[in-house]
């Protein structure tokens, strides 16, 4: 694991240790015991401000001088929203370049968390990529810049970051490992850093990825590792239709007054209708399900009207 023990790293860790509590109600839906691993409570709003910030954190305690590092990286929001909240309060600088379909709202909140520069480009998350590496770095470059480019989701670093939240998780739980964790799959990052956290512990616990048919990155590939991980026999993958995951959404706002957007939404949906029990018959009321609620900054009480209206 690329974690560093540096005293003086440890301090300006740019994540924080998140609740894992259990769910009474989601509970009673899904049949079994679910717990929430809060990671929206992450200083940007997601579970990315692990894996991006271990990455600044790698970089910068090799570096010989932080002065003139400047981080770059490519993201329909969460990952471009961690890399500045990071590189904020690890004193160096971040650009980031975004889809021409980022919401007004997730730029503004990129420029308020201190983004050097944010750029729209692309129709996907893949040509804002190909833009960022081909025109946005060589620029710096050519002002002498010491850039760093950050992958959003296919570095060791950043899965050794996500891989963190597991010992929380099994401290919390008293050492004994949940039955299931469940995750959000997008360009496989969270997945792969949960598997590796788990293989580390050395635990038996299933994995259900999960993501949805239209909320995907726009990434033309996941993680090659994530993709290698995918064929083990404890884990499940399952696509859920859009309108579930929003269905996963107005439910988690009701029942437990937390507001996420479609891409979290959809692990949450797997404790309504029965889905979770159907995917995994073998779970009973015992078992201790953990939910990963992942996060994501671009959710605002509107957007889940909107949302609300489009399905009716």
């Amino acid at each position: 694991m690329t974690i560093t023990n540096d005293e003086e790293i440890m301090i300006a860790r740019p994540w924080r240790r998140t609740p894992l509590l259990h769910s009474t109600v989601l509970s009673k839906h899904a049949g079994c015991q679910i717990y929430l691993k809060l990671e929206n409570l992450q200083p940007s709003g997601s579970f990315k401000s692990r894996g991006i910030g271990n990455f600044l954190l790698a970089h910068i305690s090799k570096a010989a001088s932080k002065s003139n590092i400047h981080f770059f990286t490519s993201s329909g929001g969460n990952a471009g929203l961690a890399c500045v909240t990071a590189a904020v309060s690890l004193n160096v600088h971040a650009t980031i370049v975004v889809p021409m379909s980022t919401s007004k709202y997730m730029i503004g909140k990129l420029h308020a968390a201190g983004a050097q520069d944010v750029v729209q480009y692309g129709d996907s998350w893949a040509e804002a990529d190909s833009h960022l590496r081909e025109v946005v770095i060589p620029r710096a470059k050519s002002r002498n810049e010491e850039t760093v480019y950050v992958h959003p989701f296919d570095d060791e670093a950043v899965w050794d970051g996500h891989a963190t939240l597991v010992p929380e998780i099994l401290e919390d739980l008293h050492g004994e490992a949940p039955d299931v964790a469940v995750c959000s799959v997008g360009g496989g990052g969270l997945f792969t850093g949960i598997i590796q956290g788990l293989d580390t512990a050395s635990v038996q616990t299933k994995v259900l990825a999960v993501e949805t048919e239209a909320t995907r990155l726009g990434a033309r590939r996941v993680a090659a590792k994530a993709f290698e991980y995918a064929k083990r026999e404890f884990v499940t993958s399952v696509v859920l239709k859009d309108r579930d995951a929003i269905e996963g959404c107005v439910g988690f706002a009701d029942d437990e007054r937390i507001m996420v957007e479609p891409a979290c939404g959809v692990s949450i949906a797997m404790c309504y209708s029965g889905r979770l029990k159907k995917l995994l018959p073998g779970l009973t009321e015992r078992s201790r399900v953990v939910i990963v609620v992942c996060g994501g900054s671009n959710v605002t009480a509107a957007m889940l009207h909107g949302w609300v209206e489009d399905r009716q």
